[in-house]
């Protein structure tokens, strides 16, 4: 059974919102915002569109670690917005900010955590030696 007051979002709404390179879309963005918190409707964020939003900050807009880490905190704070694999990204985020590694090897670092596995398969192994309790290793 549908919900048509769940709603999905794309990356780009956020980069032009959270930009504001786009003034016209970033209060068209704004707008939506508002309906999620005031429960008219609600604002489903898939993980993924986390990642390509980190991905897209970082890389086009040259955005450093600690504005980047801000940034995410507020989306995953939204009222009206849920996003899945929060408490993971989340936990990234606090590795992110505190070892200063790429958010995604932070990631990836949180979701091994999560999951209970000993060990992270990797090509750079340098990338995980702040992964506590996992190891990293090579093929």
């Amino acid at each position: 059974m549908e919900d048509r007051k769940r709603v999905v979002i794309d990356t780009n709404l956020l980069v032009r919102y959270l930009t504001d390179d786009d003034p016209v879309k970033a209060k068209a963005v704004d707008a939506l915002l508002n309906k999620a918190g005031s429960g008219e409707i609600k604002i489903l964020v898939p993980s993924s569109v986390i990642a390509e939003l980190v991905w897209v900050l970082e890389s086009s807009y040259n955005m450093e670690s600690a504005g980047l880490a801000e940034l995410v905190d507020a989306v995953l704070n939204t009222p009206g917005v849920e996003v899945t694999d929060k408490s993971i990204i989340k936990s990234a985020l606090k590795l992110y900010r505190a070892k200063k590694i790429d958010m995604i090897d932070a990631w990836i670092i949180e979701f091994a955590k999560d999951a209970g596995v000993g060990a992270i398969y990797t090509f750079d192994k340098k990338h995980f030696k702040d992964a506590e309790g996992i190891e990293a290793r090579s093929p």
